[in-house]
Formats: structure tokens, sequence, C-alpha cells
């Protein structure tokens, strides 16, 4: 296990900034997931820790070690990528312990840690097997097996589960999971979806256009988003956002009404109101009361997602439960407590507690 350390870290392409001075610590052992829109820079970050991209400026660390001028064969690191990248005239034997050949590596020791890894990932009916002969979420065991027979000190893992179906998607993550677990090395993992990140990290890290946005653990980022990025891009659906203005203790929402500010919070002028769908409420059970139409509703067995225009025009969607038989078209009464919602300035910074 390693920990990995980034000191002002930036990089460009020609003139135009990609990374923007980052700052990191990657605690040893820890499962770290980087997330955030296409173009943020997360993938980059990773081929940086990896020595497949240099960095313009700072300094990257692995344990005690500045590795800036270090290739990435000298790193002691794995790198599991999108694409399968297994040699397809090789048995998956042989794609794991190619590497390890290349090492001068000795026969029974590659023998070892290729057996190992097999037992690891419940491969071991597919050795003798062609890549051709695997499906997509085999083909993802052996190129993570792979990595596990060079017994490095960091795993970095950069989108793996994106060619999988949605259905060998969930079972990689538990797997993933699992090996984490199991093994207790550092792990850096780099994500579009949220529900890899939020099912499987210790910590998340999110960026935008090239900077840190916000590092904590899926409690905290789901219920402490430090800014209003965070507060609609961490969760899925996302969080509905209001715009009001505050005053004298109140929040007043243009067309809708007036909510009471929680105690500890104090604002004057412009914010925004976040209401998490879950945490609106069918009926007249809070302290703001609101009548809508249906426009949509989204069954999707347990749960079911209603799409609801307000008097002010604009849309807000209510998650209720499986059973809830509100339809197209009807008139209903939703309400929101004040205590739920997450309230952000003008600029779009978080008001009232944080993590």
């Amino acid at each position: 296990m390693a920990s990995v350390t980034l000191s002002q870290v930036k990089k460009n392409y020609g003139n135009v900034p990609v990374i923007h001075g980052i700052d990191l610590d990657v605690q040893s052992g820890e499962f770290l997931v980087l997330v955030g829109p296409s173009g943020c820079g997360k993938s980059t970050l990773l081929r940086m820790i990896a020595g497949l991209e240099e960095i313009d400026d700072g300094t990257i660390s692995i344990g005690d070690r500045v590795v800036n001028d270090l290739p990435a064969s000298q790193r002691n690191l794995s790198m599991v990528f999108q694409s399968y990248a297994l040699y397809p005239h090789m048995s998956v034997r042989k794609n794991l312990a190619f590497g390890l050949s290349n090492l001068r590596m000795p026969k029974d020791e590659i023998e070892r840690r290729v057996t190992e890894a097999a037992r690891i990932l419940q491969i071991e009916p597919l050795m003798e097997r062609k890549p051709r002969q695997l499906s997509g979420g085999q083909k993802q065991r052996v190129a993570i097996g792979r990595a596990i027979v060079r017994e490095p000190q960091l795993f970095l893992f950069d989108e793996p589960l994106s060619n999988l179906d949605a259905e060998l998607r969930v079972q990689m993550r538990v797997e993933l999971a699992g090996l984490y677990q199991r093994l207790g090395t550092t792990m850096i993992y780099v994500t579009h979806d949220q529900t890899e990140a939020m099912t499987m990290a210790t910590r998340i890290v999110v960026l935008s256009k090239g900077h840190i946005e916000q590092v904590g653990t899926p409690f905290e980022l789901y219920n402490f988003p430090r800014n209003k990025f965070v507060a609609t891009f961490i969760g899925s659906p996302k969080m509905n956002m209001l715009d009001a203005k505050a005053s004298g203790g109140s929040v007043d929402l243009p067309g809708l009404g007036l909510l009471p500010l929680p105690a500890g919070i104090t604002a004057d002028g412009p914010i925004s109101v976040g209401v998490r769908p879950e945490q609106i409420s069918m009926g007249t059970e809070g302290d703001l009361t609101l009548a809508g139409t249906v426009t949509l509703v989204e069954y999707l067995g347990s749960e079911v997602f209603i799409y609801v225009k307000l008097a002010n025009g604009q849309t807000v969607l209510v998650q209720g439960s499986g059973t809830d038989k509100t339809r197209n078209g009807e008139a209903v009464t939703i309400s929101i407590k004040a205590e739920q919602a997450h309230y952000f300035n003008a600029e779009g910074l978080r008001l009232g507690p944080h993590a």
C-alpha cells in the first residue's frame, strides 16, 4: 500500500490549462474515486499519476518518493483501462503471465501469482481460453487480473466498467468492492458514473474544469455539498434548485410562497434553495405547501418519479414509493420542510452546516 500526494499539480495542452494547481492527499489503503463531467480532467489526472502524461508544474509523490521524473514502469503501480487490451493470440493464463515473464521473474513465482489472481477473480475455469471466447465481464476480470499479478502498491482504474452492459456493471461493482476489501491496496478509480462512485469509494473527489470542487465521503457529498455544482452533480436524479430571496429569517420563492430559514442559517438577498426529490412530500406535511400539475410519471417498480409543474412555471421532480397512484395531468399538492432543504448564496456556496 502507498499514499499519493499531489501538490500544486498543473497540466497544459499547448496554451490551454486543463489542470489548475491541484492539491490532493490520497491516504494509504483507501479507495478514492475521481468523478466529474466529461472534460473535467479526471482521466488526465490519473494518467499523470501513472506517468503516462507529463506534468507541467508541481509534484506527485507515491509513498515518500517524488515520481515526477520516473517512468510508469518504475512507479510500482498497475493500471486498468476502459479497453481490455488483451493479447488475442494468447490464452488467459499467458495474458496474466506475460508482463511478469518480461520482468524475467522466476517461473514458480509467476505461477504462484497467476494462480492467486485467478482464484481471487474466480476465473480458474477460463485459464486456457482465448479472449475471443470470453464475455465482456470475463475479459475485464482478466484485465484486472493482469494488474493484480504485479502485486503493486497502487491500483489505477480508468473507467474500467464503461464498456459493460448495465447488469454486468452492477456485478463488477460488487466484485471490485470485494477485491478492494481482500487486497487492501490503495486504489484510485476514475468514472463518470456516480453510482459507481457512491457505492465503492471511501472518499470521492468531484472535479470541474480542472479544479477540485469537493473531497469527502459519499455521505458528506450527498448531505453536505459545498456548492451548487456538487449539489446538482451528486445525486441521481439530481437536486431540484429554486431561485429565492432571503430576508428577515425567511426565504421568498417568487410565485410560490415563504419558507422559514432553519436555525443557524443567516442570509440576505438572492439565494438558491436545493431540495432532493426524496425530500419533497406529496401532501401538506411540510413548512411550504405548493400546488402543481403532474406532467410526467416514471414508474420504476420500487419507486416512482413524478414531474410536477408549479404555479410559477418551474417543474420539480418528486420521488415517491412504487405504490403511489399519481397519474399524468393530475392536480397535486406537494410540500417542503425547511430543515431538509439546502441553501446556497449568490456565489453558489453552501450556507449552514458543513460536514
